[in-house]
């Protein structure tokens, strides 16, 4: 079949896009009960008092000389008094890893995070509201956040989806206080924008921008082309997810992300699986020049996956294990081994103002990853987990 730009374009459209809006829809019938076994073990031990011996913690930077870190009541402790002891044989002790961008879809999703080490996911489009309210604070299991419902233009892909809530659709910029209400009231921990070409107006996404940071609420931006990134600075979002494969991203857009503090969200797992499936134009070379030019430019850059079970979606990457891959593409496009780690641990906590995590301090929740080797000599390392601790519960890692 020839595929022009037109047809090409619409199809990530309606394969990417949808796909960000869709993920959470078949969750309400797949979520519950079913997983609760391992949530149940793995929780019994959240209140027991550890001291992990001889173990390398990063700081965020470098790698510690062994030393001990107690887990106390799921919290980093101090005193290692009465505490059991773990002698860690001179394992690496990295933050639990946080993943910006994925699409929740019920108890066993969570699962599969915490056993790769994952402990804190970021969603970044979810509907009904109820999928990611009946996932929250799950004992022992990954600790999530929500846009919830996206705003999306009127005769867009997602708002032909039959299960898209119709407070999604925004047709101008007098809406915008009424969306982002909704979405408050819903339980949303920050906005998500659908910029698309075309979609909604520069006048509405900076009235949805400018309402939502009145709230106090962080706004997200999908964007997959230089136009329409171009239209989610000029609104003045705070972070823009996934990178464009038709057209690196250019050093002029760069240095507008610099100049406004605009965080990135590559995605780069999710552009690697879209640039194989032989799109005409699309390349993932443009993609990791883009995330190249980004970091020269001292642009903040954040892990994140897109991960997501969705039926039709023709790029689905894994929970979990794929945040591992993202580190190693991020490196490929750049980015030092610490850099990608901190993309995964203290930024992503610092950008989402999770100021309980993101490093391993005293008073900060217990989310620990124990790795072989040496992340920062080889970012692979990060696959080699011994264990893994969320919010001081022990979960068994991934085979």
């Amino acid at each position: 079949m020839c595929i022009n730009e037109s047809t090409r374009r619409e199809f990530f459209k309606n394969a990417a896009v949808i796909g960000a809006a869709a993920a959470g829809v078949q969750a309400v019938a797949a979520s519950g009960a079913a997983h609760a076994a391992p949530r149940s073990a793995a929780a019994a031990g959240s209140g027991e008092k550890v001291a992990l011996t001889n173990v390398r913690v990063f700081d965020g930077r470098v790698l510690s000389a062994p030393r001990t870190v107690v887990i106390d009541n799921g919290l980093i402790g101090i005193s290692a008094f009465g505490a059991r002891t773990v002698d860690c044989g001179g394992a690496a002790l990295l933050p639990g890893l946080i993943d910006s961008h994925i699409h929740v879809q019920n108890e066993g999703t969570l699962e599969q995070l915490a056993s790769f080490g994952v402990t804190t996911g970021l969603d970044m489009a979810c509907f009904p509201p109820s999928v990611f309210q009946g996932l929250r604070g799950l004992p022992g299991l990954t600790d999530i956040r929500s846009a919830g419902t996206p705003a999306v233009a009127p005769g867009s892909p997602q708002s032909r989806i039959p299960t898209f809530p119709p407070s999604g659709v925004v047709t101008g910029p007098e809406q915008a206080h009424q969306f982002v209400t909704d979405r408050i009231a819903e339980g949303s921990d920050y906005i998500k924008l659908i910029v698309d070409s075309p979609g909604l107006d520069q006048a509405t996404l900076t009235a949805i921008t400018r309402k939502a940071h009145a709230f106090g609420r962080l706004v997200m931006a999908h964007a997959v082309t230089n136009a329409t990134i171009g239209t989610a600075l000029t609104a003045n979002v705070d972070m823009i997810h996934h990178v464009p494969l038709d057209a690196a991203v250019t050093a002029a857009i760069a240095g507008r992300y610099a100049g406004s503090g605009t965080i990135a969200v590559p995605t780069l797992t999710m552009m690697e699986g879209f640039a194989g499936l032989g799109i005409p134009g699309y390349s993932y070379a443009n993609a990791r020049d883009g995330v190249a030019t980004l970091r020269q430019a001292g642009v903040r850059i954040l892990a994140g996956t897109d991960s997501n079970h969705t039926p039709g979606i023709p790029v689905q990457p894994a929970f979990g294990s794929s945040l591992h891959h993202e580190l190693e593409l991020l490196v490929g496009a750049g980015l030092s081994t610490a850099e990608a780690l901190r993309s995964a641990t203290c930024l992503p906590a610092r950008s989402f103002g999770l100021r309980d995590r993101g490093a391993i301090r005293p008073g900060y929740r217990a989310d620990l990853v124990l790795v072989d080797g040496d992340p920062l000599a080889d970012i692979r390392a990060t696959r080699a987990i011994q264990r893994v601790w969320v919010g001081g519960a022990e979960y068994p890692p991934a085979s």
